[in-house]
């Protein structure tokens, strides 16, 4: 029973040696965060719980970042949902790069948790994820119910549970991240679904491929799905990069954001059977109408054009392999 289990004991006097290049990075993951937390106090999706991971900004956010992160979380989570619903949740998933992501305790509460949901980032946006999670027991509570043991392995940089876990690791260390993640019982034998969301551009192109072949070669079952920068090259893109570049935050892998081709041609040339790329204008412009509307309705957007611009560099890429006999290769969102 729930109510037997014991508080996992905590620890958050963990510490790793930062590494000084990452700190940019490493604040991407709360700009992120208060977007997204920023647009869902004006309600354009539901989630009561990210207002426990971040703090709502002061500063308001334009009426096209909040557009273009509802067709983000959108289409992120309908791929999701394809893959569970094609795997009757019988599988797993590993969130790369999770930051304060809340779609574990989404799904729970929507019945659509897999066998285990993994999240792995930086060991220090994972401490305090961690630190959260111990402070509410809204976060805490669904974690401890579904567990089956007498006591959940916390510390300060992981968390293992029969249907959760969080580990610390860098996923440029494949090693560190394998040895971690089979720690926590990933099991390779379980069709998998991976998520990256603006992680692979901030790695090398060889770095990001190498995480890409090993996700490929780890799983006889796996789909991949991967958010970020497409159609770099240009004006807007140049731009882009210049003001990450001020902030400390260099687009290590921006090279492999050229086109939706180019995006398509990494999966592929990483093992991966099948791979689709959509920019988020073209999403955008597929979202159930009623949806649009009332979004549309939320904020005024005086110029369309920039809700364009934007959304036409970033993307939306997803690849297979495997999985015939489940459908993996029909999913879309």
């Amino acid at each position: 029973m729930a109510g037997s289990l014991r508080e996992p004991s905590f620890n958050v006097s963990a510490s790793t040696s930062c590494d000084t290049d990452d700190e940019g990075v490493r604040g991407t993951c709360e700009d992120a965060s208060m977007c997204k937390r920023f647009a869902v106090s004006l309600g354009y999706w539901h989630d009561p719980y990210i207002q426990h991971f971040v703090r709502l900004s002061k500063e308001r956010k334009a009426p096209e970042i909040n557009r273009g992160y509802f067709a983000r979380v959108h289409g992120v989570g309908q791929l999701v949902k394809a893959f569970l619903q094609k795997t009757e949740c019988c599988c797993q998933v590993l969130n790369l790069g999770a930051g304060m992501d809340t779609t574990f305790w989404k799904l729970k509460d929507e019945g659509l948790l897999p066998s285990k949901y993994f999240e792995v980032d930086f060991p220090m946006i994972v401490t305090r994820k961690l630190h959260n999670i111990k402070c509410k027991p809204v976060l805490l509570n669904p974690i401890v119910e579904l567990h089956s043991e007498d006591t959940l392995q916390m510390d300060g940089h992981m968390l293992d549970s029969k249907r959760y876990a969080i580990v610390g690791a860098d996923l440029r260390d494949l090693s560190e991240l394998e040895e971690k993640l089979k720690k926590c019982n990933m099991n390779t034998q379980l069709p998998t679904l991976l998520i990256t969301e603006c992680v692979l551009v901030y790695m090398t192109p060889e770095q990001s491929a190498n995480l890409l072949k090993w996700a490929a070669r780890s799983f006889d079952t796996a789909m991949f799905i991967n958010y970020e920068q497409v159609n770099m090259g240009d004006r807007f893109g140049q731009i882009m990069i210049e003001n990450l570049r001020r902030r400390q935050c260099d687009l290590a892998g921006v090279e492999t954001c050229k086109s939706l081709e180019s995006q398509k041609e990494r999966l592929l040339a990483s093992g991966w059977e099948t791979a689709s790329a959509v920019d988020m204008m073209e999403l955008y412009s597929r979202l159930p109408r009623a949806e649009v509307s009332r979004i549309e309705a939320l904020e005024f957007l005086d110029e369309m054009e920039l809700l364009e611009q934007l959304m036409q560099h970033y993307c939306l890429c997803w690849a297979t392999k495997g999985g015939g006999e489940l459908g993996l290769k029909e999913v879309t969102y």
